[in-house]
């Protein structure tokens, strides 16, 4: 499986690498080099949004250098360097930077390759956002904003929050840890961080994997890179459970991905999905990192979802997956979740009409109506079961509402064939 271990993340194979893909696969490792370089967080994430600007403005004219991430980490050393001379102590700022800058700095190849900058550099990043002193919801809005690439705006959706909120959440984040040292924290530090890493990587390979806007419903890019990442902290902690458990629910998930998109980019549905197109050598290492997650303590929320995954995938059609153990594992994950989880009693439900019917699914909503009001996902689910209950009209006007909610335009396009299908 391509999960960008060998060659690192990338765009989709039936198209050519674009300098919105090379940027958003460098962004982390850059970030992380002027951070270790210099420090001054907020500054270094100026400047490489400066250097990138510069790149979209130059790149598709005149082509992508042969060293994309030596460019870009030259570029916005300069824009660096220029903020730190403006600076009331610019004479200090700027020796401390001329002792911390290698004398061969930013020429080709990038500076410490032998060191894996890309890995060690993007980890320590990963865990500086996710210090125990930001609030919980600033580390995860800032991890998605310098490592994941996501923009403010795709990180507000996927808190359910205005976009102005998260703005003024990431800002924040970044002058909180304005100063600490980027270096990877101790063993217990690092422990109590973990969690945060975790439900960020997660947050990462979800807007990968089916994206909340924009006209592919793939990013490949972004799926893989929380893959990569996802091995990275397992390479630092090999029996934690709940590491083992993402890997293996990224995995069983991704492998699935050929299958999700017809030939002209439409949605394909599970039940609907050729099998034969999935990733079984992804499928059989998922599988075997779920036994092992679950050998390694108590069964947490990534273990629980990988398992479900795993029926999924193991199942050699719809009708031969065994709902009733998935809808026995969504129970253990609501019950198990310290709050609401209304996504996960949304596929509940699903399972739910899968195992007793479309009726006793359309039952399950009803609870959700207040949480998720407003999502698409809850419009397309009562759309689904109404149309398999035979209340057409219902039906009908479920998709529409949820075919005008998504920001996704396969997930749209999907929805509104849906209801096209019911006029005809």
């Amino acid at each position: 499986m391509n999960d960008g271990t060998k060659n690192g993340p990338g765009p989709p194979a039936h198209r050519p690498a674009t300098t919105e893909d090379l940027l958003r696969l460098h962004a982390p490792q850059v970030l992380g080099a002027l951070v270790r370089r210099y420090g001054h967080f907020d500054l270094a994430e100026d400047a490489v949004q400066e250097a990138f600007i510069a790149a979209a403005q130059q790149w598709p004219a005149a082509g992508a250098p042969d060293n994309p991430r030596g460019w870009l980490i030259k570029t916005a050393s300069r824009r660096l360097v220029d903020q730190l001379r403006s600076e009331e102590a610019r004479r200090r700022r700027e020796e401390n930077a001329a002792a911390l800058t290698p004398r061969d700095a930013f020429t080709a190849p990038p500076p410490g390759e032998s060191r894996a900058p890309s890995e060690d550099d993007t980890l320590t990043l990963l865990f500086l956002c996710c210090h125990p002193e930001l609030p919980a919801a600033g580390r995860t809005a800032l991890t998605l904003r310098a490592v994941g690439g996501l923009t403010t705006a795709e990180i507000a959706r996927a808190h359910l929050v205005p976009e102005a909120t998260m703005a003024q959440r990431i800002s924040r984040a970044k002058q909180k840890i304005k100063g600490v040292p980027f270096r990877q924290p101790g063993q217990e530090d690092r422990d109590r961080r973990l969690a945060t890493v975790l439900q960020v990587l997660y947050l990462i390979f979800n807007e990968g994997h089916t994206a909340t806007s924009g006209s592919e419903l793939h990013r490949a890019d972004l799926a893989h890179e929380a893959i990569r990442l996802t091995r990275a902290v397992r390479r630092l902690l090999p029996t934690e459970g709940a590491v083992t458990g993402l890997l293996a629910l990224m995995l069983l998930t991704e492998a699935r991905s050929a299958a999700r998109t017809g030939p002209h980019g439409e949605l394909v549905p599970l039940d609907e999905q050729d099998r034969t197109r999935w990733d079984r050598a992804a499928i059989a290492e998922g599988t075997a990192l779920v036994e092992e997650s679950l050998s390694q303590g108590p069964a947490g929320p990534y273990q629980l979802q990988a398992a479900i995954a795993a029926l999924h995938d193991e199942a050699a059609s719809t009708e031969e997956t065994d709902w009733l153990q998935i809808v026995a594992l969504y129970d253990e994950l609501v019950r198990r979740a310290p709050g609401p989880e209304p996504m996960a009693e949304l596929s509940r439900a699903v399972a739910v009409a899968m195992a007793h019917g479309p009726e006793a699914g359309l039952a399950e909503l009803k609870g959700l109506e207040k949480e998720l009001s407003g999502n698409h996902r809850l419009d397309a689910v009562r759309a689904h079961l109404l149309e398999k209950s035979g209340d057409t009209e219902g039906a009908l006007a479920a998709y529409r509402s949820a075919a005008n909610r998504t920001l996704s335009v396969p997930e749209s396009r999907y929805l509104m064939m849906r209801a096209a299908r019911l006029r005809a």
